[in-house]
């Protein structure tokens, strides 16, 4: 039986503190689109993405209408295309338009995997799609890329590494007359999730099935009104508490919407992500919980600590209320895409040194972060380095997504619109770590990967 309290709390949240579904996600096993000759493969890529996804715009919005409840996003994720690309040869870039043809034919927002994973080594079609990625993300609107440089299992490819700092900044030049939009759509992982929801970082792992049904839910907006109305006077024991049962909430609409979006299309019902991703809406900030949590302003000392058990508490909810937990599931800090994030770093609050040690206690890592322009390749090299190191010894994700803004210094901002937001240039230490980077080779894999 329905509660029709329950019933009345959603309604709330829906109308007054920005709960929505982030997204509905296709994924879509590309394997048996290898051709050796790279035209037939486009075509089957485009034949198989298309008619499986005919119906997933549509289906999305049906939902929405019957339940009442906000689906932002409908994606598709797919197969890393290096894998396709080492069989057929060729320009990779075939590929990405082939992609963004099909992502306008399907009608999604995004689509994701002109990927490659490489975190023990180069594999035929590693390098040529990786080389393609700015020209890629330059040509197209809904192609977003991904590239795995680390594990905890491998360590961390330091050739990887060297090489995207350089494709950052090239894909940054490539779209510069865009504000660096192609920066924006590439992420660099370390131990990169097969079943992620999320853009620009979503590609379909070959553990995957054929098909199916991933949804990442929102909701940073809910936790902090329950904070607001219900965490006066409350001890951080309580907080938790409170936070845990919020997220309980949340997840259970991810997981109605995913078995119904399931059963319309036909398709497995994958994992339910519980990460909180914010938007730059004001009120939809996971900067916002921390400072309800007591905070002054994000950024301060005390916020790693308030960030772990926040995203402590949401798993500890999200897990009660879904059996199917997977992706990255905990607490974006994505600086351009919250409203919270983007003012603490615009007061100086909220510095990269600071994010880095909040990476090492919530999901993905250094987000959607503006850089001077004329940072050199190595130092984004670095911190891609530096962010991997966090994911391989903890055993987590972490990943990178800077944005070189091309022509603009510290102070300056760019402005990408939408769910992307706007963000301040930060400042990055700008003594060189080249003689690191131009090193090369393979930072083995930690003694707790030894786990067998």
């Amino acid at each position: 039986m329905l509660n029709t309290n329950d019933i009345m709390e959603t309604i709330r949240m829906i109308q007054d503190d920005h709960l929505d579904i982030r997204t509905i996600t296709m994924g879509i096993s590309l394997l048996d689109c290898c051709d050796s000759d790279i035209d037939v493969s486009c075509q089957k890529v485009y034949n198989k993405i298309t008619r499986l996804a005919k119906d997933l715009v549509k289906t999305g919005e049906d939902i929405e209408k019957k339940y009442g409840i906000p689906i932002i996003n409908k994606r598709i994720s797919v197969t890393p295309i290096a894998m396709l690309v080492g069989a057929s040869g060729g320009d990779p870039v075939k590929y990405a338009l082939t992609l963004e043809k099909a992502a306008n034919a399907v009608g999604v927002n995004f689509l994701g995997g002109y990927s490659a994973l490489v975190h023990k080594g180069f594999a035929a079609g590693d390098l040529e799609l990786i080389r393609s990625i700015p020209e890629a993300l330059a040509v197209t609107d809904h192609v977003c890329s991904s590239v795995n440089i680390g594990s905890t299992k491998a360590g961390i490819n330091l050739d990887a590494v060297k090489l995207m700092g350089q494709i950052v900044r090239q894909a940054s030049e490539r779209t510069a007359d865009r504000d660096c939009i192609g920066a924006a759509k590439l992420v660099i992982f370390c131990n990169a999730p097969e079943d992620n929801p999320f853009m620009a970082g979503a590609f379909h792992g070959p553990g995957e099935p054929d098909c199916v049904i991933n949804v990442g839910v929102s909701g940073p907006g809910v936790v902090r009104a329950a904070l607001a109305k219900f965490g006066q006077d409350k001890n951080i024991t309580e907080i938790a508490d409170i936070i845990k049962k919020t997220a309980f909430k949340i997840t259970r609409m991810g997981q109605l919407v995913g078995t119904e979006a399931s059963q319309r299309l036909g398709v497995p019902f994958g994992i339910v992500d519980l990460s909180l991703a914010p938007t730059p809406e004001v009120g939809d900030s996971v900067a916002y919980i921390l400072e309800e949590i007591g905070l002054e302003k994000c950024g301060c000392h005390g916020t790693t600590a308030t960030l772990a058990m926040l995203n402590d508490a949401v798993k500890k909810g999200g897990v009660m209320a879904s059996s199917m937990v997977g992706g990255l599931s905990g607490a974006f800090i994505p600086v351009s895409e919250d409203a919270g994030m983007i003012a603490a770093a615009r007061c100086g609050s909220l510095k990269i040194e600071k994010l880095e040690a909040m990476t090492a206690v919530c999901s993905v890592g250094l987000d959607m972060i503006c850089v001077p322009g004329d940072t050199p390749a190595e130092v984004i090299s670095a911190v891609i380095a530096d962010e991997a190191a966090i994911g391989m010894i903890n055993s987590k994700t972490t990943a990178v997504r800077l944005i070189p803004a091309i022509g603009k210094q510290v102070g300056d901002e760019l402005e990408f619109g939408g769910l992307l937001g706007s963000g301040p240039v930060m400042a990055l230490n700008t003594y060189s770590p080249a003689k690191f980077i131009n090193r090369g080779g393979h930072i083995p894999a930690p003694i707790q990967s030894l786990k067998n």
